[in-house]
């Protein structure tokens, strides 16, 4: 499954630089999928809907940096434990329930993200 960064988050960035697939954005911040990945086009995102690569969508979080489903991997196929927990001084990344994902899926995900 997905990580997201909890309400205890103090916001001291540790974890942004750590993702290999740049799925975590400062509080406000818009993402896209094609940030930081070498996907270009037409992608369909978690909930199925179709979306060009670069589109932005609104921040998932305002106040405190954010993890976004649709990129995040779990560091499958690059780490042995999502960078961004082990970094984390206090703990706040921790899994999403919302968003339950197998290895295998996860796997699929970084496939996509990293042509």
């Amino acid at each position: 499954m997905a990580i997201k960064i909890t309400e205890e988050c103090i916001n001291c960035g540790a974890c942004e630089p750590e993702c290999p697939n740049n799925a975590i954005y400062e509080g406000g911040v818009e993402w896209a999928i094609a940030d930081g990945t070498s996907v270009k086009g037409s992608v369909t995102l978690m909930d199925g809907s179709s979306v060009d690569a670069n589109e932005h969508f609104e921040p998932v979080s305002v106040d405190t940096y954010y993890i976004t489903p649709n990129k995040c991997t779990e560091c499958q196929g690059f780490h042995e434990e999502p960078q961004c927990a082990a970094v984390c001084p206090v703990d706040c990344c921790v899994p999403d329930e919302m968003y339950r994902e197998t290895v295998e899926e996860l796997l699929a995900k970084k496939e996509k993200l990293h042509v």
